[in-house]
């Protein structure tokens, strides 16, 4: 169990929604010590009946809370910081944001307060528990860096990396799902071409990309490994991959995430 008492999720929308049940779902903490925020609580009804703690009130909720999970659009955070500013307590609160492109020491400037802040990046996979969630910090204690982890690991997968690099994070774990779901969505449309029911092609697309990425996770092996294994001299398989690569495969999908780097990191407007 944590030695946390309550958590406040300030913006409970998908992420924040999978969280909390994760952490239930992990044993971490009971519903009723999980405080929910959302301006339209009635969306939140089923968590109530699940006996999660709901309110519109962030101030209150920060109240009744140690930890505080920052959930809400980059737009939206200065008045949410500005709301909740007079309940935080430097000893007390951790706050652990998951607003894209807002550093560390962007939340306690805006707060005026040296309070301990944890950034951290999952991405939708959230929602099923297989998130690949990045966290990383410029002043929390290594005990609250575990803490922080212990409670993303219950959706996925986590790693620590240097602050610097969170807006990067952004745009290979949070956008890359949508990558990589477009992949997918290609590869049946190529299955629907050569003859398959689209129903089917997406099925064979989807579990044939969940096996390529296993095979990388569970053997600890390189792509270009596994592709020399199904790769024959003057094979189909090397005939589709030159093709792909003419037409600039590798480098759209590059040039796509860098593109989602820049864009995220000018997300956040520090004036607003």
């Amino acid at each position: 169990m944590s030695t946390k008492k309550n958590i406040a999720i300030l913006g409970s929308g998908n992420i924040g929604l999978s969280l909390a049940k994760g952490l239930v779902k992990a044993g971490f903490y009971e519903p009723e010590q999980i405080i929910l925020t959302r301006r339209n609580t009635a969306a939140l009804s089923a968590q109530a009946d699940s006996g999660y703690q709901i309110t519109s009130k962030n101030l209150e909720a920060v109240k009744g809370a140690d930890i505080v999970v920052l959930a809400v659009l980059p737009q939206q955070l200065n008045r949410l910081l500005h709301e909740i500013k007079p309940a935080i307590w430097e000893q007390q609160h951790l706050l652990i944001s998951v607003v894209s492109g807002v550093s560390c020491q962007d939340i306690r400037q805006q707060l005026e307060l040296d309070v301990q802040v944890v950034r951290a990046m999952p991405n939708t996979a959230i929602a099923i528990g297989q998130s690949m969630t990045c966290i990383a910090t410029d002043s929390a204690t290594t005990e609250n860096m575990e803490l922080v982890k212990s409670l993303f690991d219950t959706v996925g997968v986590t790693i620590q990396i240097n602050e610097e690099l969170m807006t990067s994070a952004t745009a290979l774990c949070a956008c890359g799902i949508a990558f990589f779901l477009r992949s997918i969505r290609a590869a049946s449309q190529g299955g629907t071409e050569i003859g398959f029911h689209a129903h089917d092609a997406l099925k064979m697309a989807a579990q044939t990309a969940k096996g390529a990425a296993d095979l990388l996770l569970q053997l600890a092996s390189h792509p270009e490994q596994e592709i020399d294994k199904v790769t024959s001299p003057k094979g189909c398989t090397i005939a589709g991959l030159n093709e792909m690569e003419h037409n600039g495969f590798s480098s759209a999908m590059i040039k796509g995430i860098k593109t989602s780097a820049e864009k995220a990191a000018v997300l956040y407007d520090k004036e607003n």
